[in-house]
């Protein structure tokens, strides 16, 4: 908790004059006017971006005065700055692949904390590579994907294995459910990750080297997911190839409460065939039309960065996801060691509403909680864990056993 206690700041945010930074200067401004909800002392908070303009209206529209700084993404000067006046600096500002290197550079090199809400895999692993080893050697925690990309899964993962018996080989299912729609950034985001796939193969390569293989004896693996129907509440289950599952297996690497031998498959849930079908379409087509400039720009332009769903919209979105736990290398029947364990993590609108709270309270959590002296990039299940969790429960958010 006494990490960089002399620092200016205890949090600044960057981008807080985009869609979701703005909800996220929100959610925070109310932490710097009072304590929050673990009782902590009023947040330094600053908000940090290019248009002092922008910014001042925001904090007049949110009826707080905060203290404003001038940081530019291609200005690596104003970024050191800013790294170097703050204990955690949170950024909203995507797609990171094309915006976000300059700051992790600067976090690193500070020994500040960073987060972020990429759900980018060649950007987190590119970031590995080039920034892993100033950040251990300078203290820095980089926690990437603190939205809902991938805290419900990442977090829930977690939460399900500690239901389950220690010291036996695990196998877990995500399921996910959600009923919202995307932003600009959002739509932004994916384009890119998309159009560059190749290059992504590549870094995660290139990841793969530096990291090399355990030499624990323990064994971590993706499942081998197809679709498949599951019945009850689940219907349907479709391979999900989002980073979630990445950074559940990269957690399950680092805390040995996985077990000796974890498994770990991710799915989108769906009801009922038709819809199963067409999402089985839709994706390949996305991925393909992503590839040709001309049409990716088209998909941008209908729906343009810093536009998102309405209040009212955001208010009917909500997003469960199924955490199916199976102890011992069995169907979870049995002897002693063998458990079966289903678990639920659910909260509201996840783009936006939920994605604000769950980077600010990353934030406040990295700046505030008692956690593991670690450093390095790392992930919110191993940088911040059951503080984190418990930080989100107080806010609205659920996680429970079925």
């Amino acid at each position: 908790m006494a990490r960089n206690s002399e620092r200016e700041y205890d949090v600044v945010l960057l981008g807080a004059t985009g869609f979701t930074g703005a909800l996220t200067a929100e959610y925070l401004a109310r932490a710097a006017t009072g304590a929050d909800a673990n009782g902590v002392a009023p947040t330094r908070l600053a908000l940090a971006g290019r248009n002092m303009e922008k910014l001042r209206a925001l904090t007049e529209r949110l009826g707080v005065e905060l203290p404003l700084v001038h940081a530019d993404v291609e200005d690596a000067a104003s970024l050191r700055a800013l790294a170097e006046s703050a204990r955690v600096v949170a950024t909203t500002v995507g797609p990171y692949i094309r915006y976000g290197e300059p700051l992790v550079a600067a976090c690193a090199a500070a020994g500040t904390d960073y987060a972020d809400l990429t759900g980018e895999p060649e950007f987190v692993d590119q970031m590995y590579v080039r920034h892993h080893a100033a950040a251990v050697r300078s203290g820095a925690r980089l926690v990437h994907c603190c939205g809902f990309d991938s805290i419900p899964h990442d977090l829930g993962a977690l939460f399900t294995v500690q239901q389950l018996p220690a010291g036996v080989p695990l196998q877990l299912d995500g399921f996910v459910r959600a009923g919202a729609r995307f932003s600009g950034g959002t739509l932004d985001s994916a384009l890119t990750a998309f159009s560059r796939l190749r290059s992504s193969a590549r870094v995660a390569g290139e990841r793969r080297k530096l990291e090399g293989r355990g030499d624990d004896g323990r064994r971590v693996h993706g499942a081998r997911t197809v679709p498949r129907h599951v019945g009850g509440a689940i219907g349907w289950a479709l391979p999900l190839p989002t980073i979630d599952p990445q950074v559940v297996l990269r957690s399950a690497r680092a805390l040995d409460r996985y077990g000796p031998d974890f498994t770990y498959g991710h799915y989108a849930a769906v009801k009922r065939l038709p819809v199963a079908v067409g999402a089985g379409v839709a994706l390949p087509a996305l991925v393909a039309a992503a590839q040709l400039g001309p049409v990716r720009n088209a998909l941008r332009s209908r729906l343009g960065s810093g536009e998102g769903p309405s209040e009212a919209e955001r208010a009917r979105s909500w997003f469960k996801v199924r955490f199916v736990g199976v102890a011992g290398g069995g169907d979870g029947a049995g002897d002693a060691a063998s458990a079966r364990v289903t678990c639920e993590v659910a909260g509201g609108d996840p783009g936006y509403t939920e994605t604000a709270k769950m980077l600010s309270e990353s934030a406040l959590c990295l700046a505030h909680d008692e956690l593991p002296e670690i450093s390095g990039q790392t992930t919110t299940a191993v940088a911040m864990g059951d503080a984190l969790r418990r930080r989100l429960e107080r806010a609205g958010m659920t996680f429970r056993v079925l």
